[in-house]
């Protein structure tokens, strides 16, 4: 996989060069006798879609889960810390996170904003259009994203869909370039990170995949993407 994506990139080696290069490349790699520590297979049949509900990114349950009581938590630490993001976040213990409207929606950054990213998205938005009060805006992971979103014509679906199709840069991830979300607005949000404050003083994010993120952006709520 690294090999196919790498071969025809700008700075790849070419012709030759490149069979040469690929045949060095396959040397390196683990000796048949090397020892690991410790394997691990993770089982991801049936895997939900997850969107977080406090203000780190572990704090986050999957879509048709509810939020978790504190009370619940023995750590006294995690406990307030839970009891901390549940009332930044204007949430309650039990309540589900899906059907939780939203005022706004944002795919980009570092994050979440590959060409794959928004190909996913853009599948997800094709033929809709934004919930009424939702404002949402993409910021691709670079130029070259861009260029290439343009060129695949992803660029339009988003518009079509009323999105803001904006240049690359850090943005919204941490209230960046004037982007700046207002006290109480509740973001859904394809970022890494969530903390208090984010994207801007008392602002709220949901950090979701950016199919998540989409299809939240048109019911106007945490929604399920399998179920569009």
């Amino acid at each position: 996989k690294v090999f196919d994506y790498l071969e025809g990139r700008e700075f790849a080696p070419k012709g030759e060069t490149w069979s040469k290069a690929v045949e060095f490349w396959k040397t390196l790699k683990s000796d048949e006798e090397a020892l690991f520590d410790k394997e691990v297979e993770i089982d991801i049949t049936g895997l939900e879609p997850s969107v977080t509900w406090g203000t780190s990114p572990d704090q986050n349950c999957t879509i048709s889960e509810s939020i978790p009581d504190p009370v619940s938590i023995t750590d006294p630490k995690i406990r307030a810390d839970y009891e901390r993001a549940l009332a930044y976040m204007g949430l309650e213990a039990g309540q589900k996170i899906k059907g939780l409207p939203i005022t706004h929606a944002f795919i980009g950054s570092c994050t979440n904003s590959r060409i794959e990213d928004l190909r996913a998205a853009a599948e997800v938005l094709r033929g809709k259009k934004l919930a009424s009060g939702v404002k949402a805006f993409v910021v691709p992971g670079s130029t070259q994203v861009r260029a290439q979103a343009e060129k695949e014509g992803i660029d339009k679906i988003f518009k079509d869909a009323g999105w803001e199709w904006r240049n690359s840069g850090c943005s919204l991830c941490l209230a960046m370039n004037g982007d700046i979300l207002g006290a109480g607005d509740r973001c859904i949000s394809a970022t890494n990170r969530n903390f208090e404050g984010r994207q801007g003083v008392q602002t709220r994010t949901h950090l979701a995949s950016p199919a998540m993120v989409a299809i939240a952006s048109v019911k106007g709520f945490i929604a399920d993407v399998r179920e569009e």
